[in-house]
């Protein structure tokens, strides 16, 4: 478990690779009731415009949320958390899937034993989430 004494601001936070595949969309989809075919359908994700089957923005965001958690060590850490959507993660139908990688830094100390993480996610080398932060309470 991080403690808020050991972290400096500009720490780099290790990054961490998470795959994605078709059977994590339709398992997302009814955890979520998201049914949008884009995230399932490749016919239709590509009939919309998309090169493939997406998976959902909050699937990513969740990533995200799932990294700092465990960064911090303690899923009630996380206090305060928002992104933005940039890219799509597109995921493939094979055995692989996609791999988003989340990675980042402590941006700032706070009051509290709080810090502020900033985040990056990416996959295929594309930025995926933008302003992309975490705020973390730490023992």
């Amino acid at each position: 478990m991080v403690k808020y004494a050991d972290v400096e601001t500009g720490t780099e936070l290790e990054p961490k690779r998470y795959q994605v595949t078709r059977l994590d969309l339709v398992k997302y989809a009814g955890a979520s009731g998201d049914f949008n075919p884009i995230h399932t359908n490749e016919r239709i994700a590509r009939s919309v415009g998309l090169p493939d089957v997406i998976a959902h923005g909050m699937f990513t965001m969740a990533e995200a949320g799932r990294f700092a958690s465990e960064w911090a060590g303690d899923p009630g850490a996380v206090v305060e958390f928002g992104v933005r959507f940039s890219s799509p993660v597109v995921v493939p139908d094979d055995d692989q899937g996609a791999t988003i990688v989340i990675g980042g830094t402590v941006e700032e100390k706070l009051d509290g034993n709080k810090v502020v993480l900033a985040l990056v996610a990416r996959s295929n080398d594309t930025k995926v989430l933008t302003r992309a932060r975490a705020v973390v309470v730490l023992p």
